[in-house]
């Protein structure tokens, strides 16, 4: 794989993880889910998965732009393996609503684990790591819309757990947005 290749696949990830954090957001306000803290932990892990993809694009790519968003896939999963045994026990309806029979948090632990392996895959063409004889070409139009999707998208989220939250703690069971309360 090319480094030309690779950076088209960085860029097909952030357009991923944008329709990804998007979907969260039609969750929220379009069925009136608010996050829980765990949930809330799942959209920054996703919004930290896009820094590799951002750092390969601008700089080219490197193992260790790739290893950022490995790690952040990790935490990811962790987080999510702890809210998915959390709802394990039988007759827990769970937190929030079922997409295709699984909760969102079950969903989120299937991506990140997705993102570890596609990323553990990439890792292994070392091809794309080569220096072109060129320097690195400036990122396209396509490349700077999915850099600042997902940033506008994780921007919103800050914002939106702004309101939820205020300046305190998460509630467990969130059910109106703490600043916007009377």
């Amino acid at each position: 794989m090319t480094s030309h290749r690779a950076i088209a696949l960085n860029v097909l990830a952030l357009y991923a993880l944008a329709a990804l954090l998007a979907a969260a957001f039609a969750a929220q306000f379009i069925l009136g889910e608010l996050p829980c803290p765990l949930c809330l932990l799942q959209r920054i892990m996703f919004a930290l998965l896009a820094i590799g993809p951002i750092l390969n694009i601008r700089f080219g790519p490197r193992p260790s732009h790739y290893a950022l968003s490995l790690l952040a896939a990790v935490v990811g999963a962790t987080v999510s393996t702890r809210q998915v045994l959390l709802h394990i026990m039988p007759g827990d309806p769970g937190f929030g609503t079922a997409l295709f029979g699984y909760h969102y948090y079950t969903w989120a632990l299937i991506g990140f684990i997705a993102a570890i392996v596609l990323l553990s895959l990439v890792l292994l063409f070392d091809r794309q790591f080569e220096k072109a004889p060129a320097a690195h070409s400036a990122p396209s139009v396509i490349a700077h819309v999915a850099v600042w999707l997902v940033i506008g998208l994780t921007a919103a989220n800050v914002a939106s757990t702004l309101l939820e939250c205020g300046f305190k703690a998460c509630a467990d069971d969130p059910v109106l947005y703490e600043l916007l309360k009377r």
